[in-house]
């Protein structure tokens, strides 16, 4: 049972989007059954509701390999980003060595370098996670650097003059005034994930919902491809919200933790 605070924040945060998903769908059903348009064209949304229903598992089973292979590829491509950040923060020359070619590094198009992946490591889980990866590291890197290193100089000074050292300015600074930044990156680069993981599927895969759609494709089958689209949109929502979640229960305890001193 959900409780009633819960349905009234939904409402109050969602209710609108809700509406005009529902006037949407609604004008679309009644244009498909006008203008007689073909299923394999453009199926109405009751078709592709009794297809969700109808192929729960299958889009289930595809969904949980594509969901692993996002969520391994983020914390991989989030966990190296942070690390990265932290030692270009540390070291100015560092900094000025790596950034450039941080920034070349996203020139190249990941769909190209898909393929390379595949022949490489294969057509399991591991390449589609590198994709991933790399969508996701990017955003991370840049704008944990940028949190870490817009810290007020006052502040620095501050602790430098009570005897502080690089490790407990990185850790009581730094990285508490990063995480803004950081949790910015990480809204945008779970979704990219996910993106990033239904490429590797694109290019080549046995499993997952680019493996699904691919083929859904292949045999004209709208109604389950609009289905497995659905799918990765509440999947990449899911996600968001869950790290939306995270950012604002620790921005709360460090707002929290900081409060007697800004008093």
């Amino acid at each position: 049972m959900i409780p009633v605070y819960v349905v009234r924040v939904l409402i109050r945060e969602y209710g609108l989007s809700l509406v005009f998903v529902l006037i949407t769908l609604g004008i679309w059903e009644l244009l498909v059954y006008a203008w007689d348009i073909a299923d394999y064209i453009l199926p109405a949304p009751s078709r592709i509701l009794v297809k969700l229903v109808s192929a729960r598992y299958t889009l289930l089973s595809h969904a949980w390999v594509t969901l692993q292979e996002a969520l391994w590829g983020f914390l991989l491509g989030a966990g190296t980003g942070v690390a990265g950040a932290i030692v270009m923060a540390r070291s100015p020359i560092i900094e000025r060595m790596l950034y450039p070619i941080v920034i070349s590094s996203q020139t190249f198009p990941k769909e190209a370098l898909a393929p390379l992946f595949i022949v490489w490591f294969g057509l399991g889980l591991f390449p589609k996670v590198i994709i991933a990866a790399l969508i996701s590291f990017f955003p991370v890197i840049i704008n944990t650097t940028r949190g870490l290193l817009a810290v007020d100089p006052l502040i620095l000074d501050l602790m430098r003059a009570l005897s502080a050292g690089r490790r407990q300015i990185l850790i009581k600074v730094r990285l508490p005034h990063a995480i803004p930044y950081l949790f910015a990156a990480l809204k945008i680069c779970i979704t990219l994930s996910v993106i990033g993981a239904v490429v590797g599927e694109f290019v080549g895969a046995s499993a997952g919902l680019g493996h699904l759609t691919r083929l859904a494709n292949a045999e004209l089958a709208t109604d389950l491809m609009f289905a497995a689209l659905i799918v990765l949109g509440a999947m990449g929502t899911l996600l968001f919200l869950i790290v939306e979640g995270l950012e604002k229960i620790l921005l709360k305890r460090w707002g929290d933790y900081h409060e007697p001193l800004r008093r």
